[in-house]
């Protein structure tokens, strides 16, 4: 009998750490800068075990499930979502910020020029991949590392374990959420985009006043040029972009949340 109370015991500590444990792994798993695949999985395993060393002490009581049940695979899966979920409403800001320079980079002519972006594991153009970077080290100024731990912390106040999960209407939200990509990607890029537009068009009236103009000799490094100046100029917009969508990101992520 004794052994029993005392297996039990051990069962009920674990399942304190481990229901936590899953929401903060899939967390850490999709996050910005460290969901990325240039950081070893093992280094995000440590980092999703630290949070839930810190974390689940200061947790509210619930009522969990069997690990081996239906209930409890139910469970597992609902902190998988709200996990996954709040680590990519923030990783969104970044894919905004990664399409407003590809944008960019097919505007001036250099969408051929692509980098492995580590962060996804695909190639991207070159352009792209330095918003990204400006983009990380815009978070990392604004303490965007520290906002997510708060942030995660939280989510155990605002939509506690065994509770439900998330509902309809929260997946609504965040499809309508993730429609915001393409309207911060075209803030940034607009900028750029538009003086771009004025040189091609300042080379399609030239090339009608003087047809023997080989244009791809000369617009070409003129458009590239023009590019990188419009790119230089727009840096200020860039940051405050970057900032405001980091700011909305960071205040619909409780609304999204509530049950």
């Amino acid at each position: 009998m004794s052994t029993e109370i005392l297996v039990s015991n051990v069962v009920s500590e674990m399942s304190a750490y481990l229901w936590p444990f899953i929401r903060i792994g899939a967390f850490v798993m999709v996050m910005p800068v460290i969901g990325g695949s240039f950081v070893p999985k093992r280094v995000r395993l440590i980092l999703a075990m630290a949070l839930t060393m810190i974390i689940a002490p200061i947790l509210p009581d619930y009522a969990g499930a069997e690990f081996l049940s239906i209930a409890g695979v139910v469970l597992v899966l609902q902190e998988i979502l709200i996990g996954v979920a709040i680590g990519f409403s923030i990783q969104l800001v970044f894919d905004a910020i990664a399409l407003g320079g590809q944008v960019i980079a097919m505007s001036m002519g250099l969408g051929f020029a692509v980098f492995l972006d580590q962060q996804r594991g695909v190639n991207v153009p070159v352009l792209g991949q330095l918003f990204l970077m400006l983009g990380m080290l815009v978070f990392l100024a604004l303490d965007g590392h520290q906002a997510l731990i708060r942030l995660i912390a939280n989510s155990f106040q605002i939509l506690p374990i065994a509770t439900g999960g998330m509902g309809q209407i929260a997946i609504s939200n965040l499809l309508v959420w993730s429609g915001q990509v393409f309207v911060v990607a075209l803030k940034i890029a607009l900028p750029a985009v538009t003086a771009l537009l004025v040189v091609n068009l300042s080379f399609g009236v030239t090339s009608r006043a003087a047809p023997t103009l080989n244009l791809f000799a000369v617009g070409f490094p003129v458009a590239m040029l023009l590019g990188f100046v419009a790119i230089f100029l727009s840096l200020g917009s860039l940051t405050e972009n970057v900032s405001l969508f980091l700011e909305d990101a960071f205040a619909m992520l409780p609304t999204l949340l509530n049950p």
